[in-house]
């Protein structure tokens, strides 16, 4: 977990472009929504696997975002009852239904499908706020942080050289030392 964080504090810190981070989070929020062996969350994870995304971010927001489906359950049932029952969508649902991939992707459930419809939808908000933190992160705290002289301790520290073992900048640890 400790390399974990530390991969994501150097995504944040380096050069990597936002937008893959911004979509790794995104996409981790779809996938933590819902159960992990769903369709739709199997074929979310070979996108991530093809495209390039940071994947120290999409597994962090994947287990943050898991966590907050709990506390979001309710809403989740909510939306998918509201589906499934609505009396515009019954003849919709009902041939859906008699098709094998919809009962292997289990959106016949009202957990399943109201998680898979609300990460679609809160996708994109998601994607645009994480990047507009990271930026605003890059800009103020990461260097309004670096003034410090706590974090230049903490930069003598074991978890300051795991994280510039990851960056390969290794000069900063040689003048501490």
């Amino acid at each position: 977990m400790l390399t974990l964080l530390a991969k994501l504090f150097h995504a944040l810190n380096s050069d990597s472009s936002i937008r893959q981070i911004a979509l790794a989070i995104a996409l981790g929020f779809v996938v933590g929504l819902s159960p992990i062996l769903t369709l739709h969350n199997i074929v979310i994870i070979f996108f991530v696997l093809l495209i390039r995304v940071h994947l120290g971010s999409f597994i962090l927001a994947v287990g943050l975002f898991s966590g907050m489906s709990y506390i979001l359950s309710p809403v989740i049932v909510l939306v998918g009852e509201s589906l499934l029952t609505h009396p515009a969508l019954t003849d919709f649902f009902t041939s859906l239904y008699q098709l094998s991939l919809f009962k292997l992707a289990h959106w016949h459930h009202t957990y399943i499908l109201g998680a898979f419809v609300l990460g679609l939808v809160l996708c994109v908000p998601v994607y645009f706020i994480s990047k507009v933190l990271i930026e605003k992160y890059r800009l103020h705290i990461m260097t309004f942080f670096e003034k410090f002289r706590i974090v230049q301790t903490l930069k003598a520290s074991k978890f300051y050289r795991l994280y510039s073992s990851f960056s390969g900048d290794t000069s900063l640890i040689k003048g501490a030392l």
